[in-house]
């Protein structure tokens, strides 16, 4: 019997032997890794003296319970919704700023330009928990302590030097006759920029969205110090209210992460496309 294959089907790529052993060693570091996510997933539908004994991955009987535990009992609700409002509202001011200062600096020629961007590095190498005694006493002076306006402050101004060496990376690599050609059309330098400009920025926009909405995401330090009411916190500093040496409930605390990673995992499924042209595309070196 003759196999018919379709002329316009691309070739069956074959893997050699040689890459066996890399696509193996490639499987289980995948496995490595997702091993404690797995283990959260099985603690969190496990009873506490189940999930203390550790006799099996699988829980005998899921809990499904746990889960309304901790977003009724627990208010993880109220905790997302902050942590979503923080994050989307600091990722917005990171790009916005970020935007137009890598513009600057890629494309625009001004007095100090060379120490604008030694400044950026220099404030990129100095680690945050230094940052955090200057960055609280300023939000004493400006009255900005426990709450939303001061934490998003913070959030901002700690994305954006990482954000505009991305920004500027990325629009280094553009070509220029669009500009040039828009400028002959007798557009403004910000016509140029929110019309031509950021259209084609999206995917490095894209990227610099995710890496710093993990970030804020993420962010627990600044929160422990700056909050004193439990309404204001965010989703990871709500997260330690759910363990207490009375009142042990890990399964529920292991529910309540579970819960916290799938806003992050959908904005992320979501923007990969454009992550990953951006990645190709020079955003990220």
């Amino acid at each position: 019997m003759t196999t018919i294959t379709d002329p316009g089907s691309p070739p069956r790529r074959r893997i050699r032997p040689d890459q066996v052993g890399v696509y193996g060693l490639l499987t289980v570091a995948a496995l490595i890794a997702l091993f404690p996510l797995l283990w959260m997933l099985s603690g969190s539908l496990q009873t506490l003296d189940e999930l203390l004994s550790q006799d099996s991955l699988l829980p005998a009987s899921p809990q499904w319970g746990n889960y309304v535990t901790a977003w009724v009992e627990g208010e993880l609700g109220m905790y997302l919704l902050n942590s979503v409002v923080y994050t989307g509202t600091a990722v917005l001011g990171i790009l916005a700023v970020s935007s137009l200062a890598g513009y600057a600096l890629a494309r625009l020629d001004f007095a100090g330009k060379g120490i604008f961007q030694f400044v950026i590095l220099a404030v990129m190498i100095i680690p945050a928990p230094a940052m955090f005694l200057a960055q609280y006493r300023l939000l004493i002076d400006l009255g900005l302590t426990n709450s939303r306006l001061g934490y998003i402050l913070v959030l901002i101004t700690s994305g954006i030097p990482m954000a505009t060496l991305i920004m500027r990376s990325f629009f280094a690599n553009q070509p220029r006759d669009l500009e040039e050609a828009a400028a002959l059309d007798g557009a403004s330098p910000l016509r140029i920029f929110l019309s031509v400009i950021l259209p084609l920025a999206r995917p490095g926009m894209a990227a610099v969205a995710v890496i710093q909405g993990l970030a804020a995401w993420n962010e627990y330090l600044m929160a422990l110090v700056l909050f004193d009411d439990n309404d204001l916190m965010p989703v990871q500093r709500g997260l330690t209210s759910f363990i207490s040496a009375d009142t042990p409930q890990q399964q529920i605390l292991l529910a309540a992460t579970a819960l916290s990673i799938l806003p992050v995992v959908a904005f992320y499924l979501l923007a990969q496309k454009q992550v990953v042209k951006g990645i190709s595309a020079g955003a990220i070196k």
